[in-house]
């Protein structure tokens, strides 16, 4: 019992070292080409300063507190923790054409490591991509009206959602095993997601039928809690919404996308 426990205590151990020497690979990527940090944040930065500059006109008077960028910015954030989740799977798909991960499995490595290192890593990414972001956003007139713990917590819950994406598209890269294919799947998800919700417009100006969509999935939710502690309002019960999401996302995802690379593994 005690040899047992002992070589248990030493697996995880070796798993947790191979998941930091992963996730050390997947940021030294980005300080060695930052470029790839710029790409995935310039799409939601270009429509930051589009809705800003060209709708901010038109639905200042119909968002809550009559300033658009307040309402705005939340709302980009969630989008761009979701395109920084895309960018997992393609990394491993374009790790699986390049035969990385074939190197990887002649390694006695952990299954787990090599996902978990690069959604940690990944995850980093995204806490740089936010505060780029609210730095812009500061720019151009957004103001948190709450306390810094409500900031923090804004960015956590974003941080967390993106983390757990980054596991979704990850068995979604590993499933397709191209690059291209990898971005292609996954933005046919991120689109339905992202812009029918509450992140660009209010839901109560959307048909009755995408309404019922829009306000009970989880972008809606984590966009609502995020404006929430950002600005001082009711979160009418999106933040516990979220987390049960958070919750379900990742019992179902993890389990699929580590047994995906056990089954490439053999």
């Amino acid at each position: 019992m005690v040899m047992a426990n002992t070589e248990s205590s030493t697996l995880r151990h070796n798993a947790f070292r191979e998941t930091m020497v992963i996730a050390a690979r997947g940021l030294r990527r980005y300080t060695r080409l930052p470029q790839l940090l710029f790409f995935t944040s310039a799409q939601p930065i270009m429509i930051l300063f589009v809705f800003d500059f060209v709708f901010s006109g038109m639905f200042n008077s119909a968002v809550p507190g009559g300033k658009y960028i307040d309402f705005l910015l939340p709302g980009l954030l969630v989008q761009m923790v979701m395109f920084g989740g895309v960018q997992t799977g393609i990394g491993l798909a374009e790790d699986m054409s390049a035969g990385i991960i074939d190197r990887f499995r002649s390694l006695p490595m952990s299954s787990i490591a090599v996902i978990a290192g690069r959604t940690l890593s990944d995850a980093v990414r995204n806490i740089v991509a936010l505060l780029i972001m609210v730095v812009l956003g500061y720019g151009l007139g957004f103001r948190f009206h709450g306390a810094v713990l409500d900031a923090s917590a804004m960015l956590g819950l974003n941080i967390l959602f993106g983390y757990v994406l980054s596991w979704a598209f990850a068995f979604i890269g590993m499933a397709v095993k191209n690059a291209g294919a990898a971005e292609a799947a996954s933005m046919v998800l991120i689109f339905p997601l992202s812009f029918a919700s509450s992140a660009f417009v209010p839901v109560s100006t959307m048909p009755h039928w995408l309404r019922i969509f829009a306000v009970n999935q989880p972008v809606t939710f984590l966009v609502d809690a995020s404006r929430s502690l950002a600005l001082g309002i009711s979160d009418n019960g999106a933040t516990w919404k979220l987390l049960l999401w958070c919750g379900a996302l990742f019992l179902i995802f993890v389990p699929l996308a580590v047994g995906r690379y056990r089954r490439i593994a053999e």
